[in-house]
């Protein structure tokens, strides 16, 4: 998986996570077309263990993928009816408020 953490001053980190093999890909779900980039979920791989100590401390987080989503249901943070597909691919917000 690719992890990266955007601090935003009062707003909170913001946490996203996806899937390896979705890095750079573009997801395409009807007239929906989501880029899946590292500017967003950055370039630095992360294990199980590092994409679960970072959710725990996150204020908002963005999954996108099978194995990031499956973390945090996993976790308690999301059911899987709180995620959505986008064409083949789960993905799920949380925020807190």
């Amino acid at each position: 998986m690719f992890l990266k953490v955007h601090c935003s001053p009062g707003a909170g980190d913001i946490v996203a996570v996806c899937d390896r093999e979705l890095l750079n890909t573009t997801i395409i779900h009807g007239e929906l077309s989501v880029l899946i980039s590292e500017a967003f979920y950055g370039n630095t791989p992360a294990a199980e263990d590092e994409v679960r100590a970072a959710l725990k401390k996150a204020d908002n987080i963005n999954l996108m993928g099978k194995r990031a989503v499956s973390i945090a249901i996993d976790m308690g943070l999301i059911t899987r009816s709180g995620l959505i597909m986008i064409g083949e691919i789960p993905h799920a917000q949380v925020y807190s408020l």
